[in-house]
């Protein structure tokens, strides 16, 4: 299982997001790993999450590396930061794919008592 695949199950385990109570939406994530395609699909609806595989239309489309996928579900990478390199594109509400970055980890959160040194 890659760390992109075990973040969304940990949003499907999860269903419900009390930060998102006030935000409804779609997000389909376009992860790409060289000449193949997975798609995410995660509903928001005031806060309860739905997460599926699926290409349907969303609000907000985030198109994105496999290793850069990776890389934000571990905590290794900043997505905001990795919009203004362009390592991610967004497609729609984009005010939705900044919220959406409060769902991914940070370094600080894997980081062991030593600052993760």
């Amino acid at each position: 299982m890659t760390a992109t695949s075990a973040f969304f199950e940990r949003l499907t385990v999860a269903g419900q997001d009390p930060r998102f109570s006030k935000v409804c939406g779609s997000v389909r994530f376009d992860i790409r790993d060289g000449d193949r395609l997975d798609q995410w699909l995660l509903d928001i609806d005031h806060g309860q999450m739905r997460v599926t595989r699926s290409g349907a239309p969303a609000t907000t489309v985030i198109m994105v590396s496999a290793q850069v996928a990776d890389a934000m579900a571990r905590g290794e990478v900043n997505g905001l930061a990795a919009i203004t390199r362009g390592e991610i594109m967004v497609d729609g509400d984009l005010g939705l794919a900044l919220r959406i970055g409060r769902l991914f980890p940070r370094k600080s959160e894997h980081a062991g008592p030593d600052g993760g040194r």
